[in-house]
């Protein structure tokens, strides 16, 4: 029998665990390859500041995965605790690459582990430098595991339904599902992005409060390059997106982009309410929404009117979407006026407000990145398992979720909290300049 209040609650406390955890899922599976970078970097030029640099990020790398963990397992936990209909239906199905995305984890764990405790153990820092490979690859395949269990949420296969249960389950063919090559594509992609413009965000404020080190401008100068880059990797991935949501799930595309009605020639709205089912104040682009959904501007776009009421996305995901794409177009602009401007010596680069600006990148790649896993969530609604069960009858009956709630949002505040305080206090006891003293005494060569 459906608790409507066991159901909201088990959705918002499913929406506070993702949304936490998101921040720092996105931290362990980006970081560890602009590690790699910034070693690789200064291996390469024999530059003592991309070293440190790579240093400095794994120390505050570890905080972030230890969080990362309790708040991982959490989400492991309500899955059960929250959903156990949906389990019960489909824990065979997604255990293989549950599974698979723990054993990802304890390989890059193991990995980070040697190679944080070895650094000046390799006379050749090369040696050293290939630990991280297993680090940067288990974590961009444990975002790849458990965005398979999603996507097959988004495109059940892989199995027979016979008499409400899931049988001849074929588990590889459920985890390469349609929905799988964009969706892990596009998250492993904007991960490498957000992590990019949070560090340069971080090199951004230090140079606004007066630490005007070369450090900090090699990093500001390398994480934005790469910002730049990874931002056009997830708005290319994000236009097969598009196509994947027409062929595949035409109402959540639809209802994100305010498309009631079937028709050729769609243009792409952006913006913009909803007056009584008409949309006003909005920015239309012609034909757009043909090519993003078919690659081609004569190409018809389902739109709302061929699905049921009880099947139609809330309509409140076209705001998430707008977002989304704002925050990652309006990143790609400043990354890429940045990089020509370097490259230019144009002067305002280095000004306060435009600095202010890239600070203000990092909270707002964070942003977007929330916005668009908002919107791959609500955008599913009203399935858990889109055409096979709805989230109302996944849910848990249970009448203590909201005591649930409560105990997961306090233990939320102290992580955050905390990992910030630990992050704070860890670089303050220890800045750049010191370190880079410290490493001049211990070789007697010079570091500017």
């Amino acid at each position: 029998m459906l608790n409507e209040d066991a159901l909201f609650y088990s959705r918002v406390l499913t929406e506070l665990t993702l949304s936490f955890h998101i921040i720092y899922a996105t931290i362990g599976v980006g970081v560890p390859l602009m590690i790699m970078i910034a070693q690789w970097v200064g291996i390469k030029k024999n530059d003592e500041h991309y070293i440190l640099l790579a240093r400095r990020w794994t120390r505050g790398f570890v905080i972030t995965v230890a969080v990362g963990v309790v708040t991982g397992t959490a989400i492991g936990l309500q899955l059960s605790l929250l959903w156990p209909n949906f389990m019960e239906l489909a824990g065979n199905v997604i255990a293989l690459p549950l599974f698979m995305e723990t054993f990802a984890f304890f390989f890059e764990a193991i990995f980070l582990g040697i190679y944080l405790y070895t650094w000046d153990r390799f006379e050749n820092q090369r040696k050293h430098l290939l630990l991280l490979i297993p680090v940067a690859i288990g974590a961009s395949f444990s975002a790849v595991f458990i965005t398979i269990v999603n996507a097959f949420m988004n495109a059940p296969q892989g199995f027979d339904m016979v008499n409400g249960e899931l049988v001849n389950i074929n588990p590889i063919l459920a985890m390469f599902n349609p929905a799988m090559p964009t969706k892990a594509a596009h998250v492993v992609a904007s991960a490498f992005m957000t992590s990019a413009f949070i560090l340069a965000s971080i090199a951004g404020f230090r140079l606004l409060k007066g630490s005007d080190h070369i450090y900090h401008r090699k990093a500001l100068y390398l994480t934005m390059k790469l910002g730049l880059i990874f931002s056009i990797a997830t708005a290319v991935i994000g236009d097969f997106s598009g196509k994947y949501l027409a062929e595949y799930q035409p109402e959540k595309l639809a209802a994100a982009e305010w498309h009631f009605e079937t028709e050729a020639e769609a243009p792409l709205i952006l913006y913009g309410t909803l007056d009584n089912g008409e949309v006003k104040y909005a920015f239309k682009i012609p034909k757009a929404l043909s090519i993003l959904a078919h690659g081609t501007p004569s190409a018809e776009v389902t739109g709302l009117d061929q699905f049921s009421e009880d099947e139609i996305p809330p309509l409140y995901i076209h705001y998430l979407f707008d977002i989304m794409v704002t925050i990652g177009v309006w990143m790609m602009v400043l990354s890429f006026i940045f990089w020509v401007g370097s490259k230019r010596a144009w002067s305002f680069i280095h000004a306060r407000w435009f600095r202010w600006l890239i600070v203000l990148g990092g909270p707002l790649s964070i942003l977007g990145i929330e916005a668009g896993w908002w919107l791959a969530e609500v955008g599913r609604q009203p399935w858990i398992l889109r055409g096979v069960m709805r989230t109302a009858e996944a849910a848990t009956t249970s009448g203590q979720v909201d005591l649930m709630l409560l105990l997961f949002a306090g233990l939320y505040v102290v992580l955050g909290i905390g990992s910030v305080v630990i992050l704070s206090r860890m670089f303050k006891s220890n800045p750049v300049e010191r370190e880079l003293a410290d490493r001049k005494a211990e070789k007697g060569g010079v570091v500017q």
